[in-house]
C-alpha cells in the first residue's frame, strides 16, 4: 500500500473493518495528478507568499496551496509549456509531481487498558490543555465523546469545514482524548485538546500537496510560532527510505516539512505500515525526526499473552506483533492496533484494526508526558516514552529490535 513520494502513489496506512475481516484500500498503481505540481522556493525567497502569486500571474498557474512555516513554496496548476520555465526560476529550488493520497455506558477499549492510560487512584493524568493536531480526514465536531475537547482546526481538502465526512479521522481522534464522560469510549488524554487537520476528502483520498498544507498550518500553531500545538498524529507513508539530511539530498518535499516543524516543537508520531515489511523502507515511519509506531496485537487489555484471539481477525494472538504490522530498527514502539473500538463520524463508534490505530495511542502518550513535563522537546518526549516503555522484545516480531511497547503508568 505505501508507494515512494517522488515515483509513485502513496496511501493512509489504514486497515479497515467494517465488519470481522480488516481490508486495506490501495490507491491506484499510478497516482501522477496531471498538471499539478510542488514548488519549492530556495531560502533566499523573503515572503513565499507573494512570490507564488507573482509567479502564478507571470506564468498562468493555478495556486492551489501556499506554504509557509515549512517548506517555502506553494502548489499549482502548471500548463505543460510553463513547466520549465517554472523549473528554470531563480527563485525555485526544484518542482515535484503531486500525488495521490487515500486511506487506506462507558466502555475502556483494550488499548487504552494496555497501556496503563485508565484512571486509577495512582494514576490521574488526564493530559489536561495539552494541543494534538490530528492531520487526517477531520474530525466529527458533534460528537458528545469528542465535542468538548475539540478547539479548531483546518480544512486542506474539499467542502467548508475541517468536519469529518469518512470517519478515520474520528477514530484517530477518540482515541488520542475521547472524553471521559459516562458514554462511549474513553481516550488516552481525556483531557488535550484536539484540533482537526483535515486533509483528505470524504473518500479519504488527497494529495501531498494538501497534506504538507495540513503540517504547514500546524506549524503555524507550533511553539516557536507562539501556538499551542505540541503533538501531531499522522498515519500515512510510502515506500522510500530517510536521506538522513531531511528530505534536502532527494527533494523530499515531505521530509523537509516534517523537518521544520519537529524545529519548530511538534512531536510527530507516525504509523509504522502494514505490509509485514522493514519500516525502512518506508517514509516517513523512517525518518528519524518522527515516533515510529508498530502495532500490537492485544485481546484484553492485559500483559502476559492470556487472552483468546481478537474479536475482529482470524490469526491473530494476544500480546503478538499484528501480523500486518512492519518492524525493523527504526520502529520506536509498539502500541496495541488491532480490533481497537473508538469513536466514529455520526457520533457513532466502530472497532477496526491498522498500524493507523496504533499510532493515536502513542500520541495520547505523549500529551500526558507533555502535560506533566511542558516546555519538553520532541526530543525529551520521544525519548521519555521509549524510557518507560514495557520491555520488548514483542513476539512474532521478525526481527531483533526490543522496541517495546508504550506504557504511561507513571505518567
Amino acid at each position: 500500500m505505501f508507494k515512494h513520494i517522488s515515483s509513485v502513489v502513496l496511501a493512509l496506512v489504514l486497515l479497515l473493518s467494517m465488519s470481522s475481516v480488516a481490508a486495506t484500500k490501495v490507491p491506484p498503481a499510478s497516482g501522477i495528478i496531471p498538471g499539478q505540481y510542488i514548488v519549492v522556493f530556495k531560502d533566499t525567497v523573503s515572503n513565499p507568499a507573494d512570490a507564488a502569486s507573482d509567479m502564478a500571474r507571470q506564468y498562468g498557474l493555478g495556486v492551489l496551496y501556499k506554504y509557509g512555516y515549512t517548506i517555502k513554496g506553494f502548489a499549482a496548476t502548471i500548463p505543460a509549456a510553463r513547466l520549465d520555465a517554472v523549473k528554470t526560476d531563480s527563485r525555485v529550488l526544484f518542482v515535484s509531481e503531486d500525488r495521490e493520497v487515500s486511506i487506506g455506558a462507558q466502555t475502556l477499549p483494550t488499548g487504552v487498558d494496555r497501556i496503563d492510560a485508565e484512571q486509577t487512584s495512582t494514576h490521574t493524568n488526564k493530559g489536561t490543555g495539552v494541543n494534538v493536531a490530528v492531520i487526517d480526514t477531520g474530525i466529527d465536531l458533534t460528537h458528545p465523546d469528542l465535542k468538548a475537547n475539540i478547539v479548531g482546526g483546518k480544512n486542506c481538502s474539499t467542502g467548508s469545514s475541517y468536519k469529518d465526512g469518512n470517519g478515520h479521522g474520528s477514530h484517530v481522534a477518540g482515541t488520542i482524548a475521547a472524553v471521559d464522560n459516562t458514554v462511549g469510549v474513553v481516550g488516552v488524554a481525556p483531557e488535550a485538546k484536539l484540533w482537526a487537520v483535515r486533509v483528505l476528502n470524504n473518500a479519504g483520498s488527497g494529495s501531498w500537496s494538501s497534506v504538507i498544507c495540513g503540517i504547514d498550518f500546524v506549524t503555524s500553531k507550533a511553539p516557536a510560532n507562539g501556538g499551542p500545538i505540541t503533538v501531531a498524529n499522522m498515519s500515512l507513508g510510502g515506500t522510500g527510505s530517510d536521506d538522513g539530511n531531511c528530505g534536502l539530498t532527494n527533494n523530499d518535499a515531505l521530509h523537509q516539512a516534517i523537518c521544520r516543524s519537529v524545529a519548530a516543537g511538534v512531536t510527530y508520531v507516525v504509523a509504522a505500515g502494514n505490509e509485514t515489511d522493514d519500516a525502512a523502507n518506508h517514509v516517513p515511519a523512517a525518518y528519524d525526526e518522527v515516533i515510529t509506531v508498530s502495532a500490537l496485537s492485544d485481546s484484553d487489555g492485559k500483559t502476559g499473552g492470556t487472552g483468546g484471539a481478537p474479536s475482529c481477525r482470524t490469526g491473530e494472538k494476544d500480546d503478538y506483533l499484528a501480523i500486518f504490522s512492519n518492524f525493523g530498527a527504526d520502529v520506536d514502539i509498539a502500541a496495541p492496533g488491532v480490533c481497537i473500538k473508538s469513536t466514529w463520524k455520526g457520533g457513532r463508534y466502530n472497532t477496526i484494526s491498522g498500524t493507523s490505530m496504533a499510532s493515536p495511542h502513542v500520541a495520547g502518550a505523549a500529551a500526558l508526558y507533555i502535560a506533566i513535563h511542558p516546555g519538553a522537546t520532541p526530543t525529551e518526549v520521544k525519548d521519555a516514552l521509549i524510557a518507560a516503555k514495557e520491555p520488548g522484545p514483542i513476539p512474532g516480531d521478525p526481527d531483533n529490535f526490543k522496541e517495546g511497547i508504550v506504557n504511561v503508568g507513571g505518567f
